[in-house]
């Protein structure tokens, strides 16, 4: 039986032989990305996994990760720490009764479900495939956020039980594969059925905690055994970037969520945008110039 925690000799030399400016280089892009998740999970109700998988994907090429697993790591280590910014997340949105549990309770199971099947469909896609998968629809999430007009309307409360399966499916599966919270998903779907928009960023949290737990445990017992793991990794999920990121997303999370209520954060919703393009577009462009 393989040990889930154990990398090649190789990979340990590699980060053992790490030069002092690349070490430097990691610790800043881990504490950079770190806190700016945490905020944007308390501001926008996005997880901070829509920032941390390209950022762990870079950092994981500077210590020379195998390319067939890069990117399973990103999102599996991703999902992994957005269960402790959800929670830090919840808890500063409850104390503003911004988080609906009825919402919640209707969404939920689908949404476990379907980010189990997330994990499951990732260990068979190539490294390719998920990172396609990922910057093609980080594009369309930044168009959104750019483009779309705030508090559209479309139907008054959220779908009964199978409009819910629906949702929470879609939600589960898609946040699942690309190693993110679900709100940038579940947010906009919520106000568009009516949901006030810092009940929405508040509920997205919750919805987002179901997904990262059972996401990342599906990564986890997916990738067990798989060659070229970083090291200190249970299957596609590392516990040096977990252990890393997590401490600043829970210090970061309030501080986003005190601004969700005391700012309009549609302007942010633009800029952040431009940054995700620019990220989704950098990653096709390295999958275009490996190919």
């Amino acid at each position: 039986m393989p040990d889930p925690c154990s990398f090649s000799g190789k990979g340990w030399r590699i980060l053992v032989d790490l030069d002092p400016q690349t070490i430097m280089v990691l610790i800043t892009g881990l504490v950079a990305a770190g806190l700016f998740a945490g905020l944007l999970a308390g501001l926008l109700g996005v997880g901070g996994g829509i920032v941390l998988v390209p950022v762990l994907f870079e950092l994981f090429r500077v210590i020379g990760v195998d390319d067939a697993v890069r990117m399973h790591c990103a999102v599996g280590t991703s999902l992994a720490t957005i269960i402790a910014t959800s929670i830090a997340s919840i808890r500063a949105h409850r104390k503003r009764d911004s988080v609906d549990l009825t919402i919640v309770r209707r969404w939920a199971p689908w949404v476990a479900v379907w980010a189990v099947v997330g994990g499951v469909v990732g260990r068979f896609m190539s490294a390719d495939m998920l990172t396609a998968f990922f910057a093609g629809l980080a594009i369309l999430v930044a168009l959104h956020m750019a483009l779309a007009p705030a508090h559209k309307v479309l139907r008054q409360g959220v779908p009964g039980p199978v409009g819910s399966a629906g949702i929470g499916s879609t939600i589960g599966v898609i946040s699942s594969l690309m190693g993110i919270g679900g709100g940038t998903l579940s947010v906009p779907t919520m106000v568009m059925c009516a949901v006030p928009a810092k009940v929405a960023v508040g509920t997205s949290s919750a919805i987002g905690l179901v997904i990262a737990i059972f996401g990342a445990s599906s990564f986890a017992v997916n990738g067990f055994g798989a060659a070229g793991l970083p090291p200190l990794s249970i299957g596609y999920v590392n516990l040096v970037g977990f252990a890393l990121i997590v401490p600043l997303t829970m210090l970061a999370a309030p501080w986003g969520a005190r601004l969700a209520h005391a700012l309009p954060t549609q302007r942010l919703k633009q800029v952040f945008s431009l940054f995700l393009a620019i990220v989704a577009v950098r990653m096709i462009l390295s999958l275009m110039q490996g190919s």
